[in-house]
């Protein structure tokens, strides 16, 4: 049993040590942004990182993102080591560890540790402040009738049960302008709104909100502000001061490509002891970010795995990354845009998008479209409806994608609106 154990490290020290080398020949490239992102022989050692099927194009990243190797090994390596002895080794040797992942996070996303809590996805750290804010029967709520479904069926949910009122901003795709997004929910303010949520980025179409903007206004107000980051973390940089929000969710297994079923939620620091958690804590940890994060027995292997996500990201760098996301958008919309019957539903200006971009086909359902895709040419994408006002494909390449997979996608679209 020793001997297994200690190759089997040995064998995990290779793989890490490998891994080191490459990352930090990767945190060595000093190209600027703009070149890195179609530097082809740059991106295939990024590509090289992860053990994907290269007979399926995948799209759909948006949703759920593949972890590369490195990531995977580590869930394994700790998922191994737990069951060793469960009861000591996950509690007392792993678990505080993910204070460690908790300073990291802290770090790249520019809040104190003490203001982040590791959660399971965005749903859940989302959902932890709108049931775990103390609101009164008549309250108005404020958010997107664009907003993510799972958050809207929240609030309708303490709208039967507490009385409180949700209204909606509605808003065209694409949007005429940032200004244009701020002014609608200035506009929607009353005297009796309390709080207000809307999506750092939508998941229909990626439009990028003036965050900030909107997050000021409502704090002169009194009002509190909840932002929905599922799609926003590690897809493009920012920091914490430059929302100005009182609490934000998200999930990292999308554009982190951390393990899948792992999130953090940021409370304001003065925030913490008023918001309830959505499980019991003890009254002692009530002004301790900690409290959100008391859920049982879970696997300690994802969240701290969540490190080595980390150590990919902060090696590619933010600017590069979002640059290669932006260039990668900018070939399918380039070729596809050319057709009369294709319409862009994401607009393209770099402040309000990134790498997620929708389109739709004059005459083809996005539904039919998806399917066919998939059913035929095995290519991953999300079909988007909402409502009477539009509907289409949903695209999310990643940074594992490559050019040809681009290529074919596009050889394949522009086949259809050949012969339908």
């Amino acid at each position: 049993m020793i001997r297994r154990q200690f190759l089997a490290a040995a064998g995990a020290a290779v793989l890490r040590s490998d891994w080191a080398a490459r990352a930090q020949s990767t945190a060595a490239y000093k190209a600027p942004p703009a070149e890195a992102a179609h530097d082809e022989d740059f991106w295939r050692e990024i590509q090289a990182a992860f053990a994907v099927d290269r007979n399926i194009i995948n799209l759909n990243n948006g949703a759920v993102s593949p972890s590369p190797r490195v990531v995977q090994d580590a869930v394994r390596r700790y998922q191994e080591f737990s069951n060793m002895a469960p009861a000591h080794n996950m509690w007392r040797v792993l678990e505080p560890e993910l204070e460690n992942v908790r300073a990291r996070l802290a770090r790249t996303f520019g809040c104190d540790p003490e203001e982040l809590a590791i959660t399971r996805n965005a749903t859940e750290a989302l959902e932890t402040c709108q049931l775990g804010l103390d609101l009164k029967r008549g309250d108005e709520v404020l958010t997107t009738d664009q907003d993510y479904p799972r958050m809207l069926t929240a609030w309708r949910q303490r709208e039967r049960r507490d009385g409180i009122v949700v209204k909606y901003v509605e808003f065209p795709v694409p949007a005429p302008s940032l200004d244009d997004l701020y002014q609608r929910f200035e506009r929607a303010v009353t005297p009796r709104t309390r709080v207000i949520l809307f999506c750092h980025i939508t998941f229909t179409t990626g439009q990028i909100f003036p965050v900030k903007r909107i997050c000021e206004m409502a704090r002169a107000r009194g009002i509190e502000t909840i932002v929905d980051g599922a799609h926003a973390f590690a897809q493009f940089p920012f920091r914490a001061s430059d929302l100005g929000c009182d609490y934000y969710g998200t999930s990292l297994h999308k554009w982190l490509v951390a393990p899948h079923g792992t999130g953090f939620l940021y409370v304001r620091r003065e925030k913490i002891a008023k918001l309830w958690p959505l499980l019991a804590a003890e009254d002692s940890l009530r002004e301790d970010i900690r409290k959100f994060e008391q859920f049982g027995t879970h696997p300690a292997a994802s969240h701290n795995a969540i490190a080595e996500a980390l150590t990919l990201h902060e090696s590619i760098g933010g600017e590069r990354k979002a640059a290669r996301l932006r260039y990668l958008r900018s070939l399918w919309e380039d070729r596809l845009k050319a057709h009369p019957r294709v319409r862009l539903l994401t607009s393209r200006d770099p402040a309000e998008s990134c790498g997620l971009g929708t389109f739709s086909v004059e005459g083809i359902n996005g539904g039919v479209l998806a399917n066919r895709l998939w059913d035929k040419h095995r290519i991953l994408v999300s079909s988007i409806a909402h409502g009477k006002q539009y509907e289409g494909v949903r695209v999310t390449p990643s940074i594992y994608s490559t050019v040809d997979e681009i290529d074919i996608f596009c050889g394949v679209m522009e086949k259809i609106l050949r012969e339908g």
